[in-house]
C-alpha cells in the first residue's frame, strides 16, 4: 500500500471515530492491526481486508451509505499529497485533470477520465474488473465516495455550492432520496455507468483560495479554540468541527447535519439540548469565529471572506457581522491594518 492509500485509510478511521465507531472492533473484524496505523509504521492491507473494512464500517454505523457520507465530510487535505497538488492548481479544470491523473495513487478499484462536450465536462470511473471482483463491496462504497467528494471539493475550490448536471450510477430505490440530497441532483440509475457531469462554465474558473497555507492555519487555530469549549467526544464539538470544515457551503441545515451523522434531526436536537446548546447557536458561533479570524489576518478582502463563509451577497454577510459585533466587517478590519 502506498503512502496516499495509507493516508486515505487513516482519514477513513478518523471519520469512523467521529461517527463513534469502536475502532478496535472495526479493525479486528476486518483483520487489521490498529497499531499498524501508527505514523512511521509499515502498513499493508489486502483486497479482502479493504472490502471487510467498508463492510464492517457500514454494519457498525448502521449506515449503508457510509461511503457517501464519508465523501461529504472529508476535505482535500485527507488525500495528502494528492490533495495538495489539486489545491495548488490555477483553475478548476487543471485541478480536475490533476485529480484524474492521480486517482491510481488513491485506489486501484477504478480509473478516472474526464471528457467534454459543448455544455458540460464529465468525470467517469472505469472499473478495474479483477480488483472489483476481489473487493466488490468496497468498490460500490468507493464509487459513492468519489462522486460526492468531487462535488464538495469543487465547492471548496471556488467557494460556491455547485449542482451537478447529471449523475449516473447503480443504486437501490431506498437510497435515492439521500443520494439526491448529498449529490444535489436526481441520480440516474445505471448498472454499468459511473459518471458525474458539471456545467462547462466551471472549467476555466480560477481557484479562489490561492493562499491555502494561511486559510488552513486559520481553520486550525479556530478549530483548536472551539474544541476547548466542549469535550472532544461531545456532540457540540462534532457539529462545530463539521460546520468549520464546510463553512464555504453556507449554513448547513439541521437535516443535512443529522444525515451526515446518521441520526434523525430530532435526535440531534435532543443531544445538543442535553449539552445546553442549540444548533443555530453553534452555526452562528462558527461563522462568527471564522469571520473574525479572517478579518484579523489581513490576508483577504471582505468580499472574499463573504464568499468563503457561504454568503451569496456581501450585504448579507455585512448584516450578519454587524448583528454579531455591532460594527461592519470593513470597520472591524481597519483595527488590524
Amino acid at each position: 500500500m502506498n503512502d496516499q492509500q495509507k493516508q486515505f485509510v487513516l482519514s477513513f478511521m478518523a471519520y469512523a471515530a467521529q461517527r463513534d465507531l469502536p475502532l478496535e472492533k472495526l479493525c479486528r473484524l476486518s483483520g487489521i492491526g490498529l497499531e499498524a496505523l501508527t505514523p512511521g509504521k509499515a502498513f499493508e492491507i489486502g483486497p479482502k481486508q479493504f472490502n471487510d473494512l467498508w463492510l464492517n464500517a457500514c454494519h457498525l454505523s448502521n449506515d449503508p451509505l457510509f461511503g457517501l457520507h464519508l465523501g461529504e465530510s472529508l476535505q482535500l487535505a485527507a488525500l495528502g499529497m494528492v490533495g495538495e497538488i489539486i489545491k495548488s492548481s490555477t483553475t478548476v479544470g487543471q485541478g480536475v485533470e490533476h485529480a484524474v491523473a492521480l486517482t491510481p495513487l488513491i485506489t486501484d478499484l477504478f480509473g478516472m477520465t474526464v471528457g467534454h462536450d459543448a455544455h458540460t465536462f464529465t468525470l467517469r470511473l472505469h472499473p478495474n474488473e479483477s480488483h472489483r471482483a476481489a473487493s466488490p463491496f468496497a468498490f460500490g462504497q468507493m464509487v459513492s465516495f468519489f462522486l460526492v467528494f468531487a462535488v464538495h471539493e469543487l465547492d471548496g475550490l471556488i467557494f460556491a455550492r455547485i449542482r451537478p448536471e447529471r449523475v449516473s450510477m447503480p443504486f437501490a430505490d431506498a437510497e435515492a432520496p439521500e443520494l439526491e440530497r448529498v449529490l444535489r441532483c436526481t441520480p440516474t440509475r445505471s448498472e454499468d455507468e459511473y459518471a458525474i457531469s458539471f456545467d462547462r462554465k466551471y472549467w476555466d474558473m480560477p481557484i479562489i483560495t490561492a493562499n491555502y497555507a494561511l486559510q488552513e492555519s486559520l481553520l486550525q487555530k479556530v478549530g483548536i479554540a472551539m474544541s476547548g469549549r466542549a469535550g472532544t467526544d461531545s456532540w457540540q464539538n462534532k457539529v462545530q468541527q463539521y460546520l468549520l470544515k464546510n463553512a464555504y457551503l453556507g449554513t448547513v441545515s439541521l437535516e443535512e447535519m443529522a444525515a451526515n451523522f446518521n441520526v434523525s434531526p430530532r435526535s440531534l436536537q435532543r443531544k445538543l439540548k442535553d449539552e445546553q446548546v442549540t444548533y443555530q447557536e453553534l452555526a452562528d458561533d462558527v461563522r462568527k469565529s471564522l469571520a473574525l479570524h479572517y478579518l484579523e489576518s489581513g490576508g483577504y478582502y471582505v468580499k472574499e471572506i463573504s464568499y468563503m463563509l457561504g454568503y451569496n451577497e456581501l450585504s448579507a454577510f455585512s448584516r450578519a457581522f454587524k448583528r454579531w459585533t455591532g460594527v461592519t466587517p470593513a470597520g472591524y478590519q481597519k483595527n488590524f491594518e
